[in-house]
């Protein structure tokens, strides 16, 4: 297939969101490795990334937003750890948590961020709803919308959906948890917050390396938008199988060994190896891949003395960082669960904010007027 020609991204049955006329080819994706949105999904991006009932991605944020976002986060964590009680400012504020595809840390990290925020909280499972009776994504969303909610945290397999879902909305904010092989922005706002704790607070001319799967993963792009946006560096190295064709595009550098990419960084990123999005063999074994380009105790020793490793989680131990690397004390992964919480926290309060200033749309006030008028009328009756 030629790099002009272009495929669709996966949907699983009874996910789809493109039963609109234009759905599908606003989200054609480039046929290369990796490939991000086309740039018909990235206009309608760009269309919506300004209004702040969203936060679809860290590519366009400015390096103002970014640290506002990271000092916010630092300040919900500070609250998160004196144990208080459940904050009520997001008090009538309803969070509909649309999961498409599983996952564990990041819905769960949403969840209580929403309850500790005082927020009515929905866990929607597509597997146990109207999505598996032919009813669309948006047009479950749009219900949700009419009942009052707020806000809807959005992971998806298709590139581009959460811009796509939030340009259809009238009033309901989204945050994207993820889409496709696009960006997971709260992941790499959690990795900014980790790094600008080990880092002290200086992104300026530091160098993150990042090691693996870079074709499937959201979270790469994420970081290397937030960190290049900041002043830092970004070094990519993994198989050639696993690396976009034009990878640089993104804002980073290309080391040819896992050697050269490590050597003087200040942090290492380690990725997980997506077996669930290979659609073939890419790897001639696990074992190779560790052999290779796997993080153990003699490769990070070839960082700077003060760095540190990630790993965005879950973790195939003994592949993408060896058990000694896991345990070890340069390892901030479970630091970036916890500094998850606070950021969703802070992302949620953001959006939150923003949707309250928001007027009502005249085709939700004439439904809230409906709904009003029909309740009177029942109290009346039954009076």
């Amino acid at each position: 297939m030629s790099k002009s020609e272009t495929t669709h991204a996966p949907t699983p049955n009874g996910a789809g969101i493109f039963s609109a006329p234009g759905g599908p080819s606003a989200f054609a994706l480039a046929a290369t490795r990796g490939a991000v949105m086309s740039r018909a999904a990235a206009d309608l991006e760009d269309e919506v990334a300004s209004d702040g009932r969203h936060l679809l991605a860290l590519e366009g944020m400015t390096r103002d937003e970014l640290l506002e976002l990271i000092d916010a986060a630092a300040r919900e964590r500070e609250w998160l750890a004196k144990g208080e009680p459940n904050r009520t400012s997001l008090a009538g504020i309803t969070v509909v948590l649309a999961f498409i595809e599983d996952s564990t840390r990041t819905r769960t990290s949403f969840e209580i961020a929403a309850q500790r925020l005082g927020a009515n909280v929905v866990v929607f499972s597509s597997a146990a709803s109207s999505l598996n009776k032919g009813e669309s994504l948006l047009d479950t969303v749009r219900l949700f919308e009419a009942m009052g909610s707020s806000l809807v945290v959005v992971r998806h397999p298709a590139s581009g959906a959460p811009a796509w879902l939030a340009r259809q909305l009238d009033r309901m904010g989204v945050i994207n948890a993820g889409d496709g092989m696009h960006e997971h922005p709260t992941q790499g706002l959690l990795d900014l917050l980790t790094l600008h704790d080990a880092w002290e607070g200086r992104f300026e001319g530091r160098r993150l390396a990042i090691v693996g799967d870079i074709s499937h993963s959201r979270v790469a792009r994420s970081a290397i938008a937030g960190l290049t946006t900041l002043g830092a560096h970004v070094t990519v190295c993994g198989p050639g199988t696993l690396l976009p064709a034009d990878v640089e595009m993104l804002g980073c550098e290309v080391a040819p060994t896992i050697e050269e990419a490590l050597a003087g960084a200040d942090a290492a990123m380690a990725l997980r190896l997506q077996k669930e999005r290979m659609e073939r063999a890419l790897l001639p074994s696990f074992g190779e891949y560790a052999r290779v380009w796997g993080l153990s105790p003699e490769r990070i020793a070839l960082m700077a003395p003060h760095a540190v490793v990630l790993h965005p989680g879950p973790v195939n131990r003994g592949v993408e960082l060896a058990h000694a690397v896991a345990d070890g004390l340069r390892a901030r992964i479970l630091a970036q669960v916890a500094n998850g919480v606070a950021v969703r926290c802070a992302v949620l309060q953001r959006c939150a904010d923003a949707t309250r200033r928001e007027p009502l749309p005249p085709s939700l006030q004439d439904s809230a007027t409906a709904v009003r008028a029909t309740t009177s009328a029942y109290n009346e009756a039954t009076r």
